[in-house]
Formats: structure tokens, C-alpha cells, sequence
């Protein structure tokens, strides 16, 4: 018989991040999303790809993602942008029975918030056969293309679905998406990795459990 955890007997939502959270990162799948960003930049400012690379880089420290730094210096619209950075092989991503199971014990919604487009978000949740564990998606069209970790977006993100962030937890691959949900009462979990762009801001907050492969230690939690 499954047994959760008794901490967390209490909690109603579950919040997932998507990319290298609910699969993990040593499938690389970011790698060809950041190739055709790149690629989007160079063709868009007409520079070289190298240079792109550095642009798009640079707006994603300062903005929280590439897309906001192109719309917000150079207008850029989103619609394009997004479909062709999304526009992946998703063959690598496997269906994932572990994570499967322990969503199914886990009582409480399960809602991803991604600042990437529910299409893509959908099929990764169809290759790993979680669908019918997720009961919403938010995309970086419903922030209105605002990025996390702005806080006004975790505000309208728990008004969106009527949260109460004291009985929800937070699951995120990047340390500062984390600080808001942290500060908004939510309990954190943070999957370690290894880049070093997912460790910043992880000096200013400390969250309250931490894996490297959220499979196994979901499935440890449930009891599964």
C-alpha cells in the first residue's frame, strides 16, 4: 500500500516546471532549443551567430528569457519565435512510469507553469504519459510572455487557479524561480542539474527539499 509522506499530507497544488524538472536534464533537450534560438537571433538581427549567441544570453540573465529581451529591444513578435524554437525532436523523451505512478498518489492538482508554450509543454507530457495527471497547463502566453521570476506573475499565476500558496509546493530546475513561490509561503523543491545558469540566486534561498532526479524522489515520498 502507498504511503505519503506525512509533510505533505497538507498540500492541495503541486506546481511543476517543465524543462529539465519534469524530465531529466541529461536528455538534453534544452540543447536543441537553444541552438534554434540562437539561430531565430542571428536571422532576426541579421549579426552572426556567435554574436547571437551572446545576445541571447545576455537578455536571458537580464529579462529572464531570450524572448522578452527581443520583444522588449527589438520588437520582436513572439508567435514565430516561439513555434520555431519549439519545433524539436521530442524522440528522446521517454515515457517515465516512476513519475507516473507517484503523480497518481500524490493527492491535490498538478498544474505546470513553463515559460514555454502549452504545445510544446503538451507534448512533452504526452511522451512521458503524464497526461492525464496534469490538470493545467500556464504558459508564457497566459503571463502575457512575462517570464518567472517576476513576482507579479506568481501573483496572477495563484489568483489564475485560486491557490492558497501555504498549502501548495513549488518544483523548479532554476534557484530564482524559486524565491517567489518561497516568498509567497510556498514549500520549494529544487532539482539540482548541474548548470551553472540553475544555481543562480540559490544564495538567497534555501529550499525545502532538494533531488537530482525528481522520478526517484517523488516515488520516494509516495511511498510507491
Amino acid at each position: 500500500m502507498n504511503k505519503l509522506s506525512s509533510e505533505f499530507l497538507d498540500i492541495e497544488t503541486w506546481v511543476f516546471d517543465l524543462d529539465n524538472t519534469l524530465y531529466h536534464s541529461s536528455i538534453n533537450l534544452f540543447d536543441q532549443i537553444d541552438k534554434r534560438m540562437c539561430d531565430y537571433v542571428s536571422k532576426f538581427l541579421n549579426i552572426p551567430a556567435s554574436d547571437a549567441y551572446k545576445v541571447q544570453k545576455s537578455f536571458f540573465r537580464e529579462y529572464g528569457t531570450t524572448l522578452r529581451g527581443m520583444m522588449e529591444c527589438h520588437s520582436m513578435d513572439p508567435g514565430p519565435y516561439l513555434e520555431y524554437v519549439h519545433d524539436i525532436d521530442f524522440s528522446n523523451v521517454k515515457v517515465d512510469r516512476v513519475m507516473a505512478n507517484a503523480l497518481d498518489t500524490l493527492p491535490g492538482r498538478k498544474i505546470i507553469f513553463t515559460n514555454a508554450t502549452k504545445i510544446y509543454a503538451k507534448h512533452i507530457i504526452k511522451h512521458l504519459r503524464l497526461e492525464p495527471h496534469i490538470e493545467n497547463i500556464f504558459d508564457i502566453i497566459d503571463a502575457g510572455y512575462m517570464p518567472k521570476p517576476a513576482p507579479e506573475l506568481y501573483s496572477h499565476f495563484i489568483d489564475k487557479y485560486n491557490i492558497n500558496p501555504k498549502k501548495a509546493i513549488m518544483v523548479e530546475d532554476m534557484a530564482r524561480n524559486l524565491i517567489p513561490a518561497a516568498n509567497l509561503g510556498m514549500k520549494t523543491v529544487w532539482v539540482k542539474t548541474g548548470q551553472p545558469w540553475a544555481h543562480n540566486g540559490i544564495d538567497l534561498i534555501k529550499p525545502d527539499y532538494t533531488t537530482d532526479n525528481l522520478s526517484q524522489w517523488l516515488s520516494m515520498i509516495t511511498g510507491n
